[in-house]
């Protein structure tokens, strides 16, 4: 079975071409499945069974694994499945009566103007790192990118003189802009410490860490921790509660869903709904404490 799997992530990588996360995220699923039918005895895709997912999915409710993540490993063993058909490998789509469960959209923690303006003013020092540190808080911010995309950057997706970056998800590419604060962060690492920090001149990597390698995610996490602690913010803040407050801000100063959606790169405009569904919900409560008779 782990042959089949190892095909189908090849097929994603280089036919899909999709991203790193996303072939991650079908490879931890599906390693996870088939574990499940190690433990059954069943060696091959093509002994498997339509009670034999039924079964595996009962187990992840037995284990109490959260809606979401039910959902997400149905759809990877989905995928694989159809893939398998493709192939010729196997005949019957034995995935069709699975059934995915009802995922309740939770609304988004998002921080308040006030908060982020408090977390982006932390790095105040004018060593490497503080000047570094404050250029990627205020581009997370400013374009709402997800932290891997952050890190990710290349110089070449930077354009100063028109204010955007360009941002790559496996096979989709995106422009978005960005305003003058960010600009002038970038612009004050880029000219003062970037290349300081560099330990290697050729990289064309935009962010580097204290090493002078690429930027991890742990990294920035750890990052945003310690500003977030430092700017007396007791919520869990996190690089995404950045890029939830990114949109919310953005619909409540008016931008219009498509514009937002293009930006965050949401596949289907329901998913950037919620942060209008936010801002009714905050106008409800608006009425309800200021007009006379609400």
């Amino acid at each position: 079975m782990q042959r089949e799997i190892d095909s189908f992530i090849s097929y994603l990588h280089n036919v899909k071409q999709s991203s790193t996360n996303t072939q991650l995220s079908y490879q931890r699923d599906l390693k996870k499945f088939k574990a499940f039918c190690d433990s059954k005895g069943i060696s091959s895709v093509k002994e498997l069974t339509a009670k034999d997912l039924k079964a595996y999915v009962d187990v992840m409710g037995e284990e109490q694994f959260k809606p979401a993540t039910v959902s997400r490993n149905i759809a990877s063993i989905k995928a694989w499945i159809h893939f398998m058909m493709d192939e010729g490998v196997i005949k019957e789509d034995i995935t069709r009566t699975l059934k995915v469960p009802k995922i309740e959209k939770k609304i988004p923690e998002i921080m308040t103007m006030s908060e982020v303006v408090t977390l982006l003013e932390q790095p105040v020092g004018n060593n490497p790192k503080e000047i570094r540190d404050k250029a990627m808080l205020e581009l997370l911010y400013a374009t709402g990118i997800r932290v891997t995309e952050l890190i990710s950057l290349k110089m070449e997706d930077l354009n100063l003189q028109m204010n955007y970056i360009i941002c790559n998800d496996g096979n989709k590419e995106r422009m978005i802009p960005f305003g003058a604060k960010a600009r002038m962060a970038l612009m004050r690492y880029l000219e003062e410490v970037r290349d300081e920090m560099l330990a290697d001149a050729k990289s064309h990597v935009l962010f580097v860490n204290c090493s002078g390698q690429a930027m991890s995610r742990q990294g920035f996490w750890k990052l945003i921790k310690y500003y977030a602690k430092k700017a007396g913010i007791t919520d869990d803040i996190t690089p995404h509660t950045l890029r939830h407050s990114f949109a919310a801000h953005l619909v409540e100063n008016g931008a219009d869903l498509r514009s937002v959606q293009e930006m965050l790169g949401h596949s289907d405009i329901s998913t950037t709904q919620i942060y209008a569904n936010m801002n009714q919900n905050k106008l409800r409560e608006v009425y309800k404490r200021a007009h006379p008779r609400g």
